[in-house]
């Protein structure tokens, strides 16, 4: 799970684009599409991270304004927007690879999304050893990962599901191609990506305790092979795996069964996620001919970081000018989203996720001249590490040991 298999270290330095903010947006999130949108088929997108070496002195005034949605800056952004491919030797798998170390505090994650093609139904399924988000973990002192492993699945749309069960270490099982947690298993095989569900609704005071049962195929359209350092100590790998993919749906509770444009990625780290990110804000979606994704936030040590990457039809990265600013209404949480745009103009359609410390969102949007429907995640560890939000969290991701 270190840096060592990810390739030769290699800077990327894109330029940064100039804001421009965007009018008053609907307060609930629910705003119109961007004109000329119409009602076609949604582009598909979601959150996740991308990686970023920071500038080696403190951020300056006018870079911290962009984070804070208050401008951008006048000139480069240098160290500040890099991107900084892996140090170790070359990357040589394509797929996943679920028997990497993880050390003490450390964590792994594999995350897949998607929008059905008639956009009426959403997805993301999260594979945690090392949860990140784990009351149980944090409270243990994070000395054994993979006692503290989940899946998290959310259907979004007519037939909407959450689930989240935090397993033992005795319920885990894992070899270079498959990923058992408890009665799920996630299988890396003939190219293609199976998910076996075999989950319920546990959380408590929930009335209704509705298994989740199915199985989800995802079939990359490209592979990546890079991944990237989002720090510099390179505590924190992020790789897209597959920037662009298919996907097949078929779940037996609910039953519902579609197909879609996916997305997956792998992240990984040896120290816990609030010690290396204060905030984020990450988006990312499909273009006629391979994907973007944005990121940018604030690391635990106060610098800060923006950048836009962009995979090819091969799934080969390279960097673009950062879009401008998009301001986004807060989440009912209060969270504060934003994103990017070429006219500094996004709208939210839905939003997934609205918790106390971060939130999904499916925008309207247009990158490199394209109009786009964008999954994006704003984040906030320091809520996230509050003693209220860690006191609530048990209620949603509830534990069988």
């Amino acid at each position: 799970m270190h840096a060592k298999h990810d390739g030769n270290a290699e800077t990327l330095r894109p330029d940064a684009g100039r804001a421009v903010l965007p009018p008053a947006h609907d307060p609930r999130g629910l705003g119109a599409p961007l004109p000329g949108h119409g009602r076609r088929p949604l582009w598909q997108s979601v959150a996740r991270l991308g990686g970023l070496l920071p500038a080696t002195g403190a951020a300056d005034p006018a870079f911290r304004s962009v984070l804070h949605g208050r401008g951008d800056p006048s000139g480069g952004w240098g160290a500040h927007g890099s991107l900084v491919r892996a140090a170790g030797r070359a990357g040589d798998r394509e797929g996943p690879r679920f028997d990497e170390d993880i050390p003490p505090g450390g964590y792994s994650w594999w995350y897949v999304d998607s929008i059905s093609d008639d956009g009426q139904h959403g997805l993301t399924i999260i594979a945690f050893l090392g949860s990140v988000f784990s009351p149980y973990y944090k409270k243990s002192g994070r000395g054994d990962p993979l006692d503290h492993s989940s899946l998290n699945v959310a259907l979004y749309g007519p037939q909407h599901r959450w689930v989240m069960t935090e397993r033992g270490r005795s319920a885990v099982e894992r070899d270079a191609g498959t990923l058992a947690i408890g009665p799920s298993t996630v299988r890396w095989e003939g190219g293609a990506l199976t998910i076996d569900i075999v989950e319920g609704d546990t959380r408590l005071f929930v009335p209704w305790q509705r298994p989740v049962r199915g199985t989800v195929r995802v079939y990359p359209e490209a592979l990546n092979r890079t991944a990237f350092a989002l720090d510099g100590a390179e505590n924190h790998i992020w790789h897209c795996l597959a920037p662009r993919a298919r996907i097949e749906v078929e779940m037996t509770s609910p039953g519902i069964s579609w197909s879609g444009k996916a997305y997956l990625d792998h992240n990984r780290g040896a120290e816990p996620l609030e010690n290396g990110f204060n905030t984020w804000h990450w988006s990312r979606a499909h273009l006629k001919e391979g994907a973007l994704v944005c990121y940018e936030g604030e690391r635990g040590d106060g610098s800060l970081f923006a950048s836009a990457l962009r995979f090819d039809a091969g799934g080969v990265p390279e960097p673009v000018d950062l879009p401008p600013i998009a301001a986004l209404p807060d989440s009912r949480w209060g969270i504060a989203r934003r994103t990017r745009s070429d006219i500094g103009v996004a709208e939210v359609r839905r939003t997934w996720e609205d918790t106390p410390f971060y939130a999904r969102s499916e925008l309207a949007s247009r990158f490199l001249g394209e109009e786009v429907v964008a999954v994006q995640e704003s984040l906030d560890m320091r809520r996230f590490s509050s003693p209220l939000v860690q006191f609530m969290l048990p209620y949603r991701m509830p534990r069988r040991a």
